[in-house]
């Protein structure tokens, strides 16, 4: 294996260390040295890819949520789409750890919640922006957040059986038309 495969081996193992400690023990339970371990590399070598605790974090929580595969539906079923995304991001084929994983920490970790502050702001708002050309884009993709992160507060987190209990179609039938309204309903006056 060569130098650089060796490297990108060793980068990606230290990223899934991290994100294996952030996932069951938490934020301060991700030290570097704990990476190091499980990854069984001196801890100077997850400093030197990633500089800091800080940087590892952020290197961890790089979230994508695949909103470019997002197909654009008719203007009427946008809210249905979107919920369905979603759950698929959350629990289907899209998924990954990572966004729950933030989610937990957000409430208690300045970093983490600054994170989401990002991804809010790169991604969802902007998406809003582009699918409904709202002039009020980012307040409404405000509201489609406070839904979204409520289900999945509700379902993966907290697991209240109603929520963690309901499938998915049922899920988009029920919430679809709130998150539809957010996106295309009246203008705020």
């Amino acid at each position: 294996m060569a130098f650089t495969e060796r490297s990108a081996a060793t980068r990606t193992a230290i990223l899934s260390a991290a994100r294996k400690l952030l996932i069951e023990r938490g934020y301060e339970a991700m030290t570097i040295r704990a990476v190091a371990s499980l990854v069984g590399v001196d801890p100077s070598m997850v400093m030197r890819y990633y500089g800091s605790k800080a940087g590892l974090f952020s290197a961890a929580v790089d979230v994508d949520l695949r909103l470019a595969e997002v197909d654009r539906p008719p203007a009427d079923r946008l809210g249905e789409l979107l919920v369905r995304h979603f759950l698929a991001r959350w629990e289907g084929e899209l998924s990954d750890d990572v966004l729950i994983m933030l989610l937990r920490s957000a409430s208690t970790n300045p970093m983490a919640a600054e994170r989401m502050r990002e991804v809010f702001e790169t991604q969802i708002a902007a998406f809003v922006a582009r699918l409904t050309g709202a002039d009020d884009a980012a307040y409404r993709a405000g509201l489609v957040s406070t839904q979204l992160l409520g289900l999945a507060l509700t379902r993966y987190v907290l697991r209240f059986p109603p929520m963690a209990d309901a499938d998915v179609e049922t899920l988009v039938r029920d919430l679809g038309p709130a998150v539809q309204h957010y996106l295309t309903g009246g203008d705020r006056t």
